[in-house]
C-alpha cells in the first residue's frame, strides 16, 4: 500500500485566532500544542498534538467555518463526559448522537463554527 496512514487534519479559522485556539483546543478540549516549523510560523494557526497525528488550525480568508465536514477525535471512554462538561462551561454547544452502536458520542463546534465530533467506546 503507498499510503500510510493519516498525518494531520487542518481546520480552518479566521485571522487572529491562535489564542482562542489555544483555550479551546489546549484547556478546553486537552490538546497539547506542537511547535510549527520557523518557516510556517508568520502563515499563523497552530498545530497540536493527536497521539501519532496532528491537528492544525490555519487561517483561511475569507473564513467559512465546515458545519458538515469535520475531524472525529477518539479519546478515554472515562474523559468524554469530562470535556463535554467543559465545553458546555465555556458555552460550547454539546449535541449527544447514539446511531453508532458501541460507540458514545457528541458533535460540539470550535469558536468559529467548525463542526468537531468527539467519540469513545460505549
Amino acid at each position: 500500500m503507498e499510503v500510510l496512514g493519516l498525518d494531520h487534519v487542518q481546520l480552518a479559522a479566521p485571522p487572529g485566532c491562535e489564542a482562542d485556539a489555544r483555550t479551546f483546543y489546549s484547556e478546553v478540549v486537552g490538546l497539547d500544542e506542537v511547535g510549527k516549523p520557523e518557516s510556517l510560523r508568520r502563515r499563523g494557526g497552530v498545530w497540536f498534538s493527536l497521539g501519532a497525528q496532528q491537528l492544525h488550525v490555519g487561517i483561511e480568508e475569507p473564513f467559512s467555518p465546515a458545519r458538515k465536514a469535520h475531524p472525529a477525535l477518539r479519546v478515554d471512554s472515562h474523559a468524554l463526559d469530562a470535556i463535554a462538561e467543559r465545553l458546555l462551561a465555556v458555552g460550547a454547544p454539546v449535541v449527544w448522537d447514539d446511531a453508532l452502536p458501541g460507540l458514545r458520542r457528541f458533535y460540539t463546534q470550535d469558536p468559529w463554527g467548525n463542526r468537531i465530533e468527539m467519540l469513545a467506546a460505549a
